[in-house]
């Protein structure tokens, strides 16, 4: 076991990690939290044990024994903060999985919803720094999401909350991952892009190029997609009552073609009191981020 102590403990770098379905990000957080290094490593299937284990001890090797070590993971974190809770139907053997022991350490390696540990990242060092109520959307394969209410991130009951992309936009609509019918996910991720453009498009950065070149069946697509979340965002902003709303994930890359046209349905949708306005920008880390937020998070989110 790797046992820390004594005076040099604070002088130790964090390491974060943020496992996916087919590869890990890790950083090193220097002592002003600053990135001193960053990789992404793949795996095959499911096998992310090994790959795991040996790229810690290769940051060991490199940088020194961390002072804290955190994971970030999809699905639902337990509510000790120590392992996965559930994670069923993608990486099933996540759950339960002990972290310090497989990384051989003394301490406790605490575990964050990988959404959740990306606006943690923002919220800290990123896009929100300085923020007490902020509210992340993940456009991605699928649509993640997080919430800062009143400086402190909100996990709810069992740790769902935050899981912006399974609100309904209708009732009558097919159900998504988690059995939600009509929702903003099913409605603008990756995932349902093929169904919702009658199999012409299959990634949004295809759609994209496709509007930009002209094509009218992408434009109604992307119109129709983009309308939808500035309902899904008007809905979010009226429950939460944020002052800034991030934008992340690989749709957000889509720039003013996104934000545009955001803007200009949410100057008609949003409930604004005495013409207060909630701030919406594109997220600053990448996709890196929730790997930041996993080693902020093992220092107790400092």
């Amino acid at each position: 076991m790797v046992r820390l102590g004594g005076t040099d403990f604070l002088n130790q770098p964090s390491f974060g990690f943020d496992l996916g379905g087919t590869g890990i990000k890790a950083v090193v957080l220097g002592l002003n939290n600053e990135v001193v290094h960053r990789e992404s490593i793949t795996f095959s299937e499911d096998r992310w044990e090994e790959p795991v284990r040996d790229t810690f001890e290769k940051l060991v090797e490199s940088h020194g024994h961390p002072s804290a070590v955190g994971v970030a993971c999809p699905g639902i974190a337990h509510p000790s903060g120590d392992s996965t809770w559930w994670m069923e139907g993608r990486q099933a053997n996540v759950q339960g999985f002990d972290w310090a022991r497989h990384f051989s350490l003394a301490f406790r390696v605490p575990v964050l919803n990988d959404a959740q540990s990306a606006l943690v990242a923002e919220w800290l060092v990123g896009a929100g720094k300085g923020s007490s109520n902020v509210l992340l959307l993940t456009l991605g394969t699928g649509v993640g999401g997080a919430v800062v209410s009143d400086g402190r991130l909100l996990k709810g009951h069992l740790g769902r909350a935050g899981h912006v992309g399974h609100i309904s936009l209708d009732g009558y609509g097919k159900p998504d991952l988690v059995g939600t019918p009509g929702s903003l996910e099913n409605e603008i991720g990756d995932a349902s892009l093929a169904e919702r453009s009658r199999g012409m498009f299959t990634t949004t950065q295809d759609l994209i190029q496709a509007c930009q070149a002209g094509n009218e069946e992408a434009k109604s697509v992307w119109q129709r997609s983009v309308h939808l979340l500035a309902v899904g965002i008007t809905g979010l902003i009226n429950v939460f009552d944020p002052e800034l709303i991030l934008l992340g994930g690989g749709i957000s890359q889509a720039g003013e073609l996104l934000f545009d046209p955001l803007r200009e349905h949410l100057s008609s949708l949003e409930w604004r009191p005495h013409g207060c306005t909630v701030t919406l920008k594109p997220a600053q880390l990448g996709s890196y981020s929730g790997a930041i937020g996993a080693a902020l998070n093992a220092q107790g989110l400092k």
